[in-house]
């Protein structure tokens, strides 16, 4: 599948800031980026870095006033990792390598440690391994209700437990922090999403079984197979598509995930995209 993905961000800026964006898909795995555009008004430089979990970054230094970044990138995405359920089995955390071992920990919205109790009242008679997981997407999609706005940047995985509402972030946290509680190490992953209605940025987590890592969404919102990678890291807190310094005011975002003809030339046209004032 050939996608054309991408965003339209605005910023006020009363003065001197620092803008550290998170926006462009990373290349590699099941995804390969064919080609990007990225303009921004009024043209600033921009310097590119990957950050400790290699996700790719840009930082932007504006003096004040208003800016708007326009990206857009054609991506080739295959099937993400799908393998058979007799060979997602947990594994041991002594046989685990050591890449993987801090996804086994409580992180700042993740606190598993809280969750083991209800993690294994939940699941713990399931067989170790994928249908645990499974199962604990289940109960999330079955018991957390899915709404814009009911959750904010201090809502924990605990916290969504006792107010049974959130966003797709929400979800994810939930599925990490109850994955952790059983042994089991998941990560955060942030993207674009192919069909997600309405169009956003989207938040999924990843479980490693049988020396793979397997995706999941509790949100059951979006296609697996239309599903494109930004950012990964412990929890929201290393994946935000935004980071803002100064005094600095969100004026508006419009996200979009576009499926490509295979005939369609190799170099997306840029795209227009209005404003819209949601906000994530």
């Amino acid at each position: 599948m050939k996608l054309s993905v991408g965003c339209t961000l605005g910023y006020r800026c009363d003065g001197p800031a620092t803008l550290m964006l998170t926006i462009r898909p990373q290349d590699g795995g099941n995804q390969q980026v064919m080609s990007e555009h990225f303009r921004i008004e009024p043209d600033l430089p921009k310097e590119h870095f990957e950050d400790s979990f290699g996700n790719r970054t840009v930082r932007l230094r504006p003096s004040g006033g208003r800016v708007q970044i326009d990206y857009q990138a054609l991506v080739h995405l295959q099937p993400p990792f799908a393998g058979s359920w007799e060979e997602a089995r947990q594994v041991d955390p002594g046989e685990l390598p050591p890449e993987v071992v801090p996804y086994l920990f409580p992180s700042r919205y993740c606190q598993s440690d809280r969750m083991v109790p209800l993690a294994n009242s939940l699941v713990g008679h399931l067989e170790p391994g994928y249908a645990r997981i499974d199962g604990l997407c289940d109960w999330i999609y079955e018991n957390i209700a899915y709404s814009y706005g009911t959750s904010d940047v201090h809502t924990s995985a605990p916290d969504t437990v006792i107010e049974r509402i959130g966003v797709c972030r929400d979800f994810a946290h939930l599925g990490i922090a109850l994955s952790r509680a059983l042994g089991i190490p998941a990560r955060f992953v942030a993207g674009y999403a192919f069909k997600l209605d309405p169009p956003d940025f989207h938040a999924y987590f990843e479980t490693y079984l049988g020396g793979n890592w397997y995706l999941f969404d509790a949100t059951r919102k979006a296609h697996r197979e239309g599903l494109v990678r930004i950012a990964t890291g412990r929890d929201a807190a290393d994946t935000s598509f935004a980071n803002l310094f100064g005094e600095v005011t969100p004026d508006g975002m419009a996200v979009w995930a576009r499926e490509v003809s295979d005939d369609s030339p190799s170099e997306p046209a840029p795209v227009e995209t209005p404003l819209s004032n949601q906000v994530a």
